[in-house]
């Protein structure tokens, strides 16, 4: 029989400290959590602001508002229009048409967002879960926050369209622009004025 060199059966050993080296299983909460998830309905997603993007001005366009009501036009077409006609009557009606709409979404939003949270009303045994539902509830509740501020700066808008006011500059009187408007609605400041307001904000706070 071959004798098998001392170092060779050492190195073949599973050293007594490696043997007592476990891999920790996961905590019970944790597991029930990651089983629970695989199954459990996701959280409705909150309906967000639509985002504007900006657009180029299009010459091609500029007479199309001269054949078109107010619901038929595009962004495209209103940033298109001549200067001389700015917040002319189709285009007042183009932007209070868009702030309704914005305003519709928005509380349509609140209106899924209190019937998710009258529904989702059973207690959860596991803390980890109950812990992830709160803290679902409570973004939601801050993404309504943020658009109740939002909704009633529309509203604000719409009472300046109403009454004739709408697309000039709070501080300065100058036209805010149309290109800034379609991207921001409810703007009462020019971009410059914009600038200069939070420049001051940063340097002597609110």
């Amino acid at each position: 029989m071959p004798v098998v060199p001392e170092q060779l059966v050492r190195a073949t050993r599973p050293s007594a400290r490696l043997a007592q080296i476990t891999v920790p299983s996961l905590p019970q909460a944790v597991a029930s959590t990651a089983a629970k998830s695989s199954f459990l309905p996701s959280a409705p997603v909150a309906l967000a602001p639509p985002t504007f993007v900006p657009i180029k001005k299009d010459p091609k366009l500029a007479n199309n508002w001269k054949t078109k009501s107010a619901k038929e036009m595009t962004d495209a077409e209103i940033l298109a229009m001549p200067d001389a006609e700015y917040m002319n009557s189709l285009q007042m009606a183009y932007f209070r048409n868009k702030l309704s709409i914005l305003k519709q979404d928005i509380l349509y939003s609140a209106g899924a967002t209190t019937e998710h949270l009258r529904e989702d009303t059973v207690v959860v045994p596991d803390p980890a879960d109950r812990a992830t539902i709160e803290e679902e509830h409570a973004l939601e509740l801050r993404t309504r926050d943020r658009e109740r501020k939002l909704l009633k700066k529309i509203e604000q808008s719409i009472q300046l369209i109403d009454a004739g006011d709408y697309g000039y500059c709070d501080e300065t009187g100058e036209p805010i622009g149309v290109g800034r408007l379609l991207a921001r609605p409810t703007a009462t400041l020019s971009l410059e004025a914009q600038q200069r307001r939070e420049l001051k904000q940063k340097m002597f706070g609110d």
